[in-house]
């Protein structure tokens, strides 16, 4: 391509023409297109290059689509990172071989005709994600001052429109984080109530010490306030269950009892020894009427009746104990009969608990890392795995002080919460328990269990 002037043409006419043509523009290849090719008819120039930090070589004169791997592409940026990093300030720059380092002076007349110039494009505040470029234009012949105030006039004009064009990356670290050191340092007015840094730090201040509720997680579940527990009244072996599990009862309905063989015999048994006692003690008496010797047999043989009726007494007790019954009405809560039928069991062994049917409250277990201050009456809610959406809330009746063991061994402080309404919701249900404790600030909530941790780590 061969140096070629704009002739005859108004430079003011041709300028005009080229910024009405870069605002018409309807995207960012076109108006690369017109920075390239176009600005020859402003000045004469053999080659030039467009390059942005960050996108490399965007468009090149003479070419559709540049190369990105091509070593001119490479070489171009290269002069572009130098010339960036050496800029003093945005103005035009007229460059040949010997304004470059060895490295790049050494290729120039590889790529490039003796003469250069560089018009930077500087990034924009106003326009997060922009990034920093130039425009180079290379010939034979070098600009005068003239052509440079024309160019740098239609650099501004093409910026212009190109950064009215630019969108930037939605999805970009880069530019979030140029984006809030422009917020960060973009007030100010020299008063110091509107330093951004200064307002963050008392923003921050304010949301540290905002007043949260402090509070605690920990499993829960419904279980029944007052139940009536059924223990085993004897030791021995249970044979029928006559009401089922969360089965309604009646009070001196029938709920179980043992297997009767054994003390049905030993009853038996209680009872002809009875008889034999009274028919021995009967026969001593006819005899003592003419022997004074049977005499002194009466007041044993008294005895060892009265020994026998107590026997007897006692094994028809059991007998009967052995038929327990409902004490209250409510609904029976066990396990599976199948478990209990045949199973041998102790006295004081719970079998089964009666309970109310609304007559429920909320159980709570708090793991011993995370217990706090809760007073008498602190709420609590119940968020149960059925209904997630719909809370059961209580207010804390009382809370361990001694952590016992749980059901599945580890240890936590039990805690239990009246309710006033329990609804349709039966009892057995679990969840997670959300127990409110006073008023704390929100910086200590965040940091509780850390400096627990810390403190406990560093024994201070």
């Amino acid at each position: 391509m061969t140096d070629a002037r704009p002739g005859q043409n108004n430079p003011l006419l041709v300028f005009l023409d080229l910024c009405h043509r870069a605002r018409a523009a309807v995207g960012n290849e076109e108006l690369a297109f017109l920075a390239v090719n176009d600005t020859r008819r402003l000045v004469a120039y053999r080659q030039a290059a467009l390059c942005f930090v960050g996108q490399g070589v965007v468009a090149l004169s003479g070419v559709v689509q540049p190369e990105a791997n091509a070593p001119y592409g490479h070489w171009l940026l290269k002069l572009q990172g130098h010339l960036l990093d050496t800029a003093a300030d945005e103005q035009p720059r007229r460059l040949m071989a010997g304004d470059l380092p060895d490295e790049l002076a050494n290729e120039w007349t590889d790529w490039l005709p003796a003469h250069a110039l560089w018009l930077p494009l500087a990034a924009s505040v106003r326009h997060p994600g922009s990034t920093a470029g130039g425009l180079l234009l290379a010939g034979d012949a070098a600009w005068n001052d003239d052509e440079l105030a024309l160019l740098a006039e239609w650099r501004g004009a093409w910026q212009h429109a190109w950064l009215a064009l630019f969108r930037p990356p939605r999805w970009s670290p880069r530019q979030w984080w140029r984006g809030f050191r422009g917020w960060l340092h973009g007030a100010g007015d020299g008063k110091w109530w509107r330093r951004r840094p200064l307002q963050l730090l008392l923003g921050a201040l304010l949301v540290a010490l905002f007043p949260v509720r402090l509070s605690v997680l920990a499993p829960g579940e419904l279980v029944p306030a007052n139940p009536a527990v059924i223990r085993a009244p004897l030791d021995g072996v249970i044979g029928q269950f006559h009401v089922q599990p969360n089965e309604g009862v009646k009070a001196g309905q029938a709920l179980f009892s043992f297997d009767e063989a054994s003390l049905t015999s030993r009853l038996a048994v209680a009872h002809q020894a009875l008889a034999t006692a009274e028919a021995e003690y009967r026969q001593f008496a006819q005899l003592a009427l003419a022997d004074s010797k049977s005499k002194g047999q009466l007041a044993l043989l008294l005895g060892k009746i009265g020994e026998r009726r107590a026997e007897a007494e006692f094994l028809a007790g059991q007998l009967e104990r052995s038929r327990v019954v409902a004490p209250q009405d409510g609904i029976a809560i066990f396990d599976d009969p199948g478990e209990w039928i045949g199973k041998p069991v102790q006295t004081g062994e719970r079998v089964m608990r009666v309970a109310a049917p609304q007559d429920v409250e909320i159980e709570a277990w708090v793991p011993i890392g995370d217990a706090i201050p809760l007073d008498g009456g602190a709420p609590v809610k119940l968020y149960l795995a059925a209904s997630p959406f719909a809370a059961v809330t209580g207010e804390l009746r009382y809370l361990n002080h001694d952590a016992v063991p749980r059901p599945d061994g580890n240890y936590a402080y039990r805690a239990r919460a009246r309710m006033a309404d329990a609804g349709d919701r039966r009892v057995g249900l679990k969840g997670t328990a959300k127990l409110s404790g006073g008023w704390v600030p929100l910086v200590y909530w965040a940091l509780r269990r850390p400096l627990a941790g810390i403190r406990q780590f560093l024994a201070w």
